[in-house]
């Protein structure tokens, strides 16, 4: 099973980043970072707090394990970051319509009557059929 240290080296890696990019978005030294992804150190809660506002899974990095919803190697950008919190802050109805938005049909709510799509205007006067031969139309 791979170590905390070699989840770490994963973890910057899937992000695309140098030792020297990672320590300097967390505020580190590089040679810190290296003692992290070496072993010979074991990384403080800042670290991993830091670690966490990059869009790490601490918990796979402490546990090997994914913490529920999380995407490996997948970071938010602020755009769906601003996007889930407005999500997450919305009413049950809000929520339902922004779904129905995005998958292209509206959702409706439980408990509304679902109509059957149609618009029907003017005399409705339908005539359906077909008529072969001679027909004869009478003068009223």
């Amino acid at each position: 099973m791979p170590s905390i240290s070699d989840r770490l080296t994963e973890g910057r890696k899937a992000l695309g980043l140098s030792q020297q990019a990672l320590a300097d978005h967390v505020g580190i030294s590089a040679r810190s970072q290296r003692n992290y992804e070496s072993g010979e150190r074991i990384p403080d809660a800042d670290y991993l707090a830091a670690l966490v506002g990059l869009g790490m899974d601490v918990v796979y990095i402490l546990t090997g394990q994914h913490a529920e919803g999380a995407r490996p190697g997948q970071v938010l950008s602020a755009e769906e970051e601003t996007l889930l919190s407005y999500f997450r802050d919305a009413s049950k109805e809000v929520r339902r319509a922004a779904l129905g938005a995005l998958l292209g049909a509206s959702i409706p709510a439980a408990g509304q009557a679902r109509g059957s799509g149609q618009n029907v205007v003017g005399d409705n006067a339908i005539q359906i059929g077909s008529v072969t031969g001679k027909a004869r139309i009478k003068n009223r």
